[in-house]
């Protein structure tokens, strides 16, 4: 499925930064021409994060909401199949900003302190943001959304490398009214650069203020490049949308998610972001027949109020292309696209109702999610989601749209990327540096290796293996070999290449492969600090 984004020939033809032609010999990285072409013509990156967003979620990926802009980003550009997160928020903010692993970065688990270096809750002082790193290289840094990498000062944004910061300083908030949160005693921090804000009681949304503000800071941009990091906090619940978003959903999903699984593997079949001889996992367990549910409206309202979340996040996304494109900037500049973890089970089957004041979802009074049965249906076809390690936890669409240097526009390439990968992505693209020290501290050395030879050519030498641990469940990849368990129980494998759905474990029939990956997965575990979990703090 892999495959070739952009000859030699057509690179030569094609893209210009303004520099003489020089000879080349194959395909160049991108940090030769960025230092050949000097700063105006470094492209721009703009990494763009959707939250508990299942696989199958978006249009290009498979499913049925309405997402034109990704859809477009993706025509253009190119879909990765194989793609991972951190199985869930913090962890994969935090790789994702500093090219490490979450627990070398500070942040093993979430934003609290837990007595471990790999686990004191913010981003340390030996690692550096993309922003940090960035900086030095002539860029103008913004960031506008959900931060949750370090809940006080001085860890927000501002401290770590953004020029200008909008957004949500912690973790999932009332979309209308942050101060409404999820139960007595929690606080939701909002911040405009390095000042606390409080938003307006009126007209106010939060997946739109994270737009608005993205937009803002671009028209402030002189001729420097910029590095726009735009972490929406949709569709995370609550279950928050305007009525008019809902209205063009209700009613879609009362077929169900039997139905919906189904559709959407089909789709995805046929689009080849799935291989067709892998089995869909059959409906999960804990749930039930779509056949059998009571609540049919209430069910479907809630899928509906999901959807018009994705949808208004993928207007806003219109949006931020529409004004760099407006800037004349658009060809050179590179966009990512991702979600930070699989689709969101809490609150079991039908989800939860923190409220429980009669009223349905959607509006600021309620507080809801959509439940277990729907996160099913979002990661089409795996197993598992949020929280988890198994590929419906961490497996993520992954979109790259770079017009100058992606030629070959909705072409899918199944090489294996990782969150850890976007920080040299992001210093291979810009020409810049990953620093050996900051502010007079040694960093440590960044893990994740660059996309950009998968943008230029189509493949790339890949890691020799990946690994994840959260909460106890862990993995590691190598090749087409997955080791995996949830937390406390025995080691599963799977041979990826023919099982990506993980039904068929093999750990029985290949015991020495399990002995090889488990020695590779401790010794990882060592050299980040991970501790078992329950994480108990230490005495004294």
């Amino acid at each position: 499925m892999a495959s070739s984004v952009c000859t030699r020939r057509e690179f030569l033809r094609a893209v210009s930064f303004g520099a003489a032609a020089a000879p080349l010999c194959g395909c160049l990285q991108a940090s030769k021409l960025a230092a050949q072409s000097g700063p105006s013509t470094k492209p721009n990156i703009v990494l763009i994060m959707a939250d508990d967003m299942g696989f199958s979620d978006i249009g290009c990926y498979g499913g049925e909401i309405h997402t034109p802009h990704l859809d477009r980003l993706a025509d253009d550009g190119l879909r990765f199949t194989q793609f991972y997160n951190g199985a869930r928020c913090c962890p994969t903010r935090a790789s994702l900003l500093t090219g490490l692993y979450a627990h070398q970065a500070g942040i093993g688990h979430m934003v609290g302190d837990r007595g471990y270096p790999a686990y004191q809750g913010y981003l340390n002082d030996r690692c550096v943001t993309i922003a940090e790193a960035l900086k030095p290289a002539g860029y103008r840094t913004l960031m506008s959304g959900k931060w949750h990498v370090g809940e006080e000062k001085p860890h927000w944004p501002t401290e770590r490398g953004f020029d200008r910061y909008f957004g949500l300083i912690s973790g999932a908030a009332n979309f209308f009214d942050p101060s409404k949160t999820k139960a007595k005693g929690v606080r939701r921090k909002m911040a405009l650069d390095d000042q606390p804000y409080t938003p307006p009681k009126e007209g106010f949304y939060m997946t739109n203020a994270f737009s608005d503000h993205a937009v803002e800071f671009l028209d402030e941009c002189g001729q420097e490049p910029f590095f726009l990091y735009l972490p929406y906090t949709a569709p995370h619940w609550p279950l928050h949308a305007w009525p008019e978003d809902i209205a063009r959903y209700k009613g879609k999903y009362r077929k169900g998610w039997d139905r919906l699984r189904e559709e959407r593997h089909e789709r995805m079949v046929k689009m080849g972001i799935i291989n067709s001889k892998w089995k869909m996992t059959p409906r999960d367990k804990a749930t039930w027949p779509w056949s059998e549910e009571k609540d049919k409206d209430l069910l479907d309202l809630k899928m509906a109020i999901y959807a018009a979340q994705i949808e208004s996040m993928d207007r806003g996304i219109g949006r931020v292309i529409e004004k760099i494109e407006a800037m004349g900037r658009r060809d050179n500049t590179l966009v990512m696209f991702l979600a930070d973890n699989g689709g969101c089970a809490e609150g079991g089957p039908v989800g939860f109702d923190r409220r429980k004041n009669g009223l349905p979802p959607g509006g600021v009074d309620s507080y809801m999610s959509y439940g277990l049965s729907w996160a099913n249906a979002s990661n089409t076809p795996f197993r598992r989601y949020k929280h988890w390690v198994h590929e419906g936890g961490i497996a993520t669409p992954f979109i790259a749209s770079w017009p100058a240097v992606i030629k070959k526009g909705g072409a899918l390439t199944d090489e294996v990327g990782h969150i850890i990968d976007v920080m040299a992505t992001c210093l291979d693209a810009a020409g810049a540096t990953y620093p050996k020290t900051h502010k007079d501290r040694t960093v440590t050395p960044v893990e994740g290796k660059s996309l950009v030879p998968i943008f230029r050519t189509g493949s790339r030498e890949g890691h020799d293996a990946l690994f994840w641990e959260h909460e106890g469940h862990r993995a590691v990849r190598q090749g087409k070999w997955k080791l995996v368990s949830v937390h406390g129980k025995a080691w599963e494998l799977y041979n990826l290449e023919t099982d990506r759905t993980e039904l068929n474990d093999l750990a029985g029939a290949h015991p020495e492969k399990v002995a090889t990956l488990e020695v590779l997965y401790h010794d990882w575990a060592k050299r980040c600090g991970v501790q078992p979990w329950p994480i108990k703090k230490p005495k004294g």
